[in-house]
């Protein structure tokens, strides 16, 4: 066990960009499935009411099942550029310890925007339950929430892209010398004596 955490905590990072995608899944599945119980509720008392409504009421419904998905993409796409996937995986420890925290950062948002997303799903239900004709206009207040659902996937994505080799990154010792240039050439003895070969 303790050679497992040395290997990949302390040799290496991949042990936390897995825990930071492994977040954002988890979390954004856990905020979806809460999501979805708010929404499927309120559709749920108004279908026994207005079967009729259920076509329209269903994209209400749905709507904050996404996050789930965007924290499914930010994982796979962690995995990706970590070369976790693949027969090489290297991360540096502190490349691994970021990614674990822009794991849970995309996790946390859609953790909380799939709730929200719920409850403005239910708010929307409630408006086409009394105003049928306005159904479509009705979808346009959860889709506001979804809009930072997507802005905190797509930041991580970034993030992740912009932190592992796969994007680009280099690094360099700060201190370390510049390569010395080559030996310099003998300086005239006089101003008008062309220099030493």
């Amino acid at each position: 066990m303790g050679e497992l955490i040395t290997w990949y905590f302390v040799k290496s990072g991949i042990g936390w960009a897995v825990v930071g995608a492994m977040a954002a899944a988890t979390l954004g599945c856990i905020g979806s499935a809460k999501g979805l119980r708010i929404s499927a509720g309120q559709a749920a008392g108004v279908l026994s009411e207005k079967p009729e409504l259920f076509g329209k009421l269903f994209i209400l419904m749905a709507l904050p099942g996404t996050q789930g998905f965007y924290g499914f993409v930010c994982a796979f796409m962690m995995c990706v550029w970590t070369g976790l996937l693949g027969k090489e995986a290297a991360v540096s420890p502190l490349v691994g310890f970021a990614l674990m925290f822009v794991g849970i950062g995309c996790g946390l948002v859609q953790w909380r925007s799939a709730i929200y997303q719920g409850e403005t799903s239910a708010a929307a239900i409630n408006l086409t339950a009394r105003r049928p004709d306005q159904g479509g206009r009705a979808i346009l207040l959860p889709a506001l929430v979804e809009t930072y659902a997507i802005m905190a996937l797509l930041t991580a994505l970034l993030l992740t892209m912009f932190l592992t080799p796969k994007g680009g990154l280099k690094f360099s010792n700060p201190e370390a010398k510049p390569d010395s240039p080559g030996p310099a050439a003998a300086a005239p003895a006089n101003p008008g004596e062309p220099a030493a070969k």
